[in-house]
């Protein structure tokens, strides 16, 4: 695809427009040498006006490409570019009279060709005044423009469109249809005149250049206007511009938002600097509402806030006291004032209105008489964050009730606002620590279910499953199984005391001890006696560990248990179809931290035969309660496992895991982790 060049539509408009303007002086000088020799050049006046529209046009298209390149540039360039057009429009005109007044009757001076020559010049240069003018006037009136504002100035576009061409009516002559036409532009431009929007946003120094350029402006029109009506006599011109409503009808749209303009510009002086210090003030809570991001500090806020306080109090010092109990510190947390002349001030201010208790009496705002040499006066300005008064700003002054209410309001409206900033900051840096913390929970909730078996080592002679839920993002509960050699399995359930992250680091230190001493051979007995020694090094002094351990024998069809501190094991008799609870002495690992641990360890052997289960659990189970207050307890489960033996360990888990569900309505009253790993034997007689 060719990609087509883009046209300097700006140098074009400019080349036409001079090509135009020669076409229009030699089309007039033909004219002109025909009137003087009594010959008929052929060329209508229709020509003339034609070649002058056709000017006015090109002219338009070449200042309306210029402030397009430049509408971002401020007001003052902008108005100087109207300024730089009028001054050499004007100097050329007067320029052009002196040289007429040095001429005097002279031949030179007398000859109807240089005159119109000279005509058409400053014609040229008044007209390119008046349209670079208005569309400065344009650019000013739609600064903030609305419906209503752009409405206005299409009808005026419209207007001196039909102005353009008003001299094919009335044949370019004074007469009433020309007054009527240009009161009805005059009425518009007034109308226009108003918008004067972009006025208020100079300070006092852009007030001063601009009621300058404005002046020059005006003085240039005038100039330029009083040359138009001099020319107006002139019988010998083709070019009447005295009566051509387009140009009389620029002159006083020209005029009259100038004028408008300086006026209102002069009347704003006294108002500037209430307005640049409103300015500041918006400025500064922009700042405020702006100043701390998730990597900055509160300190940025309160630098912030105290300069603003002065800026808009025009204080004479100030200083900011911090709450010892907040972890905020300033290096410069005074202004204007030495350390000396602060603790001085300091003691003047009365001890109840500097406590950091919040009450009706601190949370608002207080104005303070200083008994001092210098400073009258205080203002004591608190920062409130989640109901908590954080620090304290104190502005002072020179003179005696010196801050008025407005001047308290803007004070109160930017310590809200940089409170708000504060709390949205350790909200944010909170929100990032939580969810910091969440991923770290994900990476625990991760390691703690690899520590979990996903396969539990036993042999065809029996079926074996286990299921476990947290009551936190992570747990303490911890199952495992080892296989010794073919015929000895050991199967071991252990529940740290507490819950959560410290439970879950217990847990992995419990599976660290069971696979490193579990491979020794050791009997349940000495297991728990060895793993109490390790333990009792690693875990906190609040921290234990109950556990239950089975080490079972296929060939002989026994197992061997030992408890410590555990919850009892279930054993269901399928040859007696009934369900014990295996009641034995044991301490839970990592209470008794001295070689007298071994007098609280017990072993037993139990024949076991087809059929029989083993249900090893936590507490979480037994103690999951109902909306009464009730407990789960052993009965429950012990029943359940008795009116189901039938049923594979897999399905009977699930059935004691949905009753329990069932009973507290749903995991919510279930406040502890609970594990659950049954057995059930199935070798053949």
């Amino acid at each position: 695809m060719i990609k087509t060049p883009s046209l300097p539509l700006g140098r074009i408009s400019l080349l036409l427009a001079i090509l135009v303007w020669l076409a229009l002086v030699l089309v007039d000088l033909v004219r002109i040498f025909g009137m003087i020799n009594n010959l008929d050049s052929g060329i209508s006046e229709e020509v003339t006006w034609i070649l002058e529209i056709l000017f006015f046009f090109f002219v338009y298209l070449v200042y309306r490409h210029i402030f397009w390149k430049n509408r971002q540039a401020d007001f003052l360039t902008l108005i100087w570019r109207g300024v730089s057009n009028g001054l050499f429009a004007a100097g050329a005109g007067l320029l052009t009279e002196l040289i007429y007044l040095t001429l005097g009757e002279s031949k030179i001076g007398t000859d109807p060709f240089l005159n119109n020559i000279f005509y058409h010049i400053n014609f040229a240069w008044t007209s390119a005044f008046l349209i670079s003018t208005t569309l400065l006037w344009r650019h000013l009136i739609l600064y903030q423009k609305n419906k209503q504002v752009v409405k206005q100035w299409r009808v005026f576009e419209l207007s001196m469109l039909g102005a353009l061409f008003f001299v094919f009516f009335n044949h370019n002559n004074f007469d009433y249809s020309f007054l009527f036409g240009l009161v009805i532009l005059l009425v518009v431009s007034i109308r226009l005149a108003v918008n004067l929007k972009w006025i208020p946003y100079l300070n006092f120094k852009e007030k001063w250049k601009t009621l300058l350029f404005l002046f020059l402006i005006l003085l240039s029109s005038g100039i330029l206007f009083y040359r138009v009506l001099s020319y107006g006599n002139e019988a010998i011109l083709q070019i009447n511009l005295t009566d051509n409503l387009f140009i009389m009808a620029l002159f006083g749209f020209v005029f009259a938002y100038g004028l408008f303009s300086f006026l209102v510009t002069l009347f704003n002086l006294p108002t500037s600097s209430v307005f640049e210090q409103k300015l500041t003030e918006a400025i500064n809570f922009q700042k405020l509402s702006q100043s701390i991001q998730p990597e900055d500090n509160e300190e940025q806020v309160l630098d912030i806030l105290l300069d603003s306080c002065i800026s808009a109090s025009y204080s004479d010092g100030a200083w900011i006291e911090l709450n010892s109990k907040e972890q905020i510190q300033l290096k410069h947390p005074l202004r204007l004032l030495d350390q000396a002349t602060q603790t001085a001030l300091a003691a003047l201010i009365p001890k109840e209105t500097q406590s950091w208790t919040l009450s009706p009496s601190t949370e608002q705002a207080q104005t303070v008489r200083l008994n001092h040499d210098v400073y009258k006066s205080a203002l004591l300005v608190p920062l409130i964050v989640n109901k908590s008064i954080v620090a304290r700003i104190i502005l002072i002054k020179e003179v005696k009730e010196g801050f008025n209410k407005e001047m308290m309001s803007i004070i109160g409206t930017f310590a809200r606002q940089a409170c708000i900033s504060v709390e949205n900051h350790r909200l944010l840096n909170q929100a990032i620590a939580n969810e910091r913390y969440q991923e770290e929970l994900k990476i625990a909730q991760r390691v703690q279910k690899a520590l979990l078996p996903l396969e539990l080592d036993h042999p065809d002679s029996f079926e074996i499953c286990a299921y476990s839920n947290t009551a936190d993002e992570v747990g303490g509960d911890y199952y495992d199984t080892y296989q010794v050699d073919a015929a000895h399995f050991v199967v071991i359930m252990g529940d740290v005391s507490g819950k959560g992250t410290s439970a879950a680091f217990h847990m992995a230190q419990m599976k660290g001890v069971f696979q490193s001493l579990i491979q020794l051979g050791l009997k349940p007995a000495e297991f728990m006696k060895k793993a109490n020694a390790a333990l009792s090094k690693c875990l906190e002094r609040n921290h234990f560990i109950t556990a239950s351990i089975f080490e079972i024998d296929t060939n002989s069809q026994t197992f061997c248990h030992a408890r410590a501190g555990h919850i009892p094991t279930l054993w269901y008799k399928a040859k007696e179809k009934t369900a014990e609870f295996i009641s034995m002495e044991g301490l839970g690992l990592g209470i008794v931290r001295n070689p007298s641990y071994q007098n609280h360890v017990h072993e037993k052997t139990f024949n076991y035969q087809k059929g029989d289960i083993l249900v090893l659990l936590t507490d979480g189970i037994l103690e999951g309660r109902n909306e009464k207050g009730e407990q789960f307890g052993y009965e429950r489960l012990k029943n359940l496992v008795e009116a189901n033996p039938q049923l594979a360990p897999s399905i009977l888990q699930q059935v004691i895991i949905d009753s329990l569900h069932q009973f507290v309505g749903g995991d919510g009253m279930i406040d502890d982790d609970y594990s659950l790993l049954v057995v059930k034997f199935t070798h053949p007689e």
